[in-house]
Order: C-alpha cells, then sequence, then structure tokens
C-alpha cells in the first residue's frame, strides 16, 4: 500500500506541484487550502506523513496550530514545515513545537522529494524485525524499540520520531562522540545542522523537566555529541 502524504498550502499552484511532484513519487497524496479543512481530516485518519505552510489564509500561524494538535494525536507522526518563512524565531518555533524538519519554499521539487523518501526509509527501518533486544537500557535511559518510546528514572518522555532516533543513535554507543553529519546518517535523515542542534536542545529540555541534573548529552565543541555513561549503564 502506498503512503499517505497530506499537503496543508493555501497557495493553489505551489499545492498542486507539490501534489503533482510527490504523485508522481507513487505517494497517495491528499490536499487542503485551510487549517480548518486539514484539522477536520486529521480527527478522522491522520496519514503517514504531513507538509504544513505555516500561514494558511488569515491565519498567520495556522500551521503552528495545526503542528501542535498533530503532535498531540500522535508524537511520532513526521510532520515538515515547508514555507516560506525563513526567520530564526520561525525555525525555533516550528521545532519546539515537535515538527520533524522545517524546510522553505525555495526548495527543489527533487530535493523535496528526497527528504520524504528518507522519512520513510526511517519509519520502515524502524518497522523491520530487529536482530537487537527490542530494549536498549543506558542507567536510567530506556528506549523500547516496539513502540518508540522513551523513559528517564521511569518517566515517560514524548519525542518525535527524529528525536528518538537522535537519542537511540547516541546511547547505542555511550562515550562515542557523533558528528551532526553522523546523526544524520544513522538516524536516517536529511536536514541541515541548525535543525540538528534545535532538536538536540529541544530533547535536552525534556529530559531536564524530568531530572534537573541530567547532563548524559554532552556537547564535543566543534566535534557533535555524545552519550555519557553513568553508573548504572
Amino acid at each position: 500500500m502506498s503512503k499517505h502524504i497530506t499537503i496543508v498550502e493555501d497557495e493553489e499552484a505551489i499545492r498542486k506541484n507539490y501534489v503533482d511532484a510527490l504523485t508522481r513519487q507513487g505517494y497517495n497524496v491528499t490536499s487542503y487550502a485551510s487549517r480548518t479543512e486539514a484539522q477536520q481530516s486529521f480527527t478522522q485518519q491522520l496519514p503517514d506523513l504531513v507538509l504544513l505552510d505555516i500561514g494558511l489564509d488569515d491565519e498567520i500561524e495556522g500551521g503552528f496550530d495545526l503542528c501542535r494538535l498533530l503532535r498531540q494525536q500522535s508524537p511520532t507522526l513526521p510532520i515538515i514545515f515547508l514555507t516560506a518563512r525563513d526567520s530564526d524565531l520561525d525555525i525555533v518555533s516550528g521545532l519546539r513545537l515537535g515538527a520533524d524538519d522545517y524546510l522553505t519554499k525555495d526548495i527543489s521539487l527533487v530535493n523535496l522529494c528526497a527528504r520524504v523518501a528518507a522519512f520513510f526509509r526511517r519509519m520502515d527501518a524502524l518497522q523491520q524485525p530487529q536482530a537487537e533486544a527490542s530494549e536498549l537500557r543506558r542507567g536510567e535511559l530506556l528506549l523500547d524499540m516496539n513502540r518508540y518510546s522513551v523513559s528517564w528514572r521511569s518517566e515517560p518522555l514524548e519525542l518525535s520520531l527524529t528525536e528518538f532516533w537522535l537519542i537511540h543513535c547516541l546511547a547505542k554507543h555511550p562515550g562515542h562522540v557523533k558528528s551532526r553529519e553522523q546523526l544524520m546518517q544513522d538516524a536516517h535523515i536529511v536536514v541541515d545542522d541548525t535543525t540538528i542542534t534545535s532538536h538536540i536542545k529541544r530533547v535536552r529540555k525534556k529530559f531536564i523537566a524530568i531530572d534537573n541534573s541530567f547532563s548524559a548529552i554532552d556537547s564535543v565543541y566543534g566535534m557533535g555529541y555524545r552519550w555519557l555513561e553513568t553508573k548504572n549503564s
């Protein structure tokens, strides 16, 4: 069965270009011009991936509102912002709301299709039978590979699919420094360095909300990040 993609974009010509390009790749694509239309659809059934513009008709932050709603419905649904707004504030806001990636509309259709395909490869990899144990424990950390869930000190964390993979990549080999490029490769994602940094910052905040003393994600200047071993690891 082909993957289902939903596009929420208020400009008809742009929306049609995205629909045509992704349909040619074999995806089942639906599209909406407004937040209201899309929201009604999402309450009935979620697609496999969502592409969101931020400004929708007269709603300057309609896409942000949709992202917030989608994250409440599913912590792992891939959400990609695709917008003309390229300010650092908008990018950070989108990622803080739980988006997996943030793209601007100057991206080529070929590159866009490659990004989407990368997300689906990652999802397929998660669903493949694992030769390794279904759980990964590192001290107070527990990753459940079957449920894509993470807990710290027995307290669950709500992580997006991208955030889950980043933690898995770091915790799988404690003490090993992972560059941003290696994190992208291991996590089966294609994003820029700024996006990786924003995801790491957001993940840290989620751990710290549970444990003020959390310091397991270590930044190595000029090199990348590593997971620090604890006494219980």
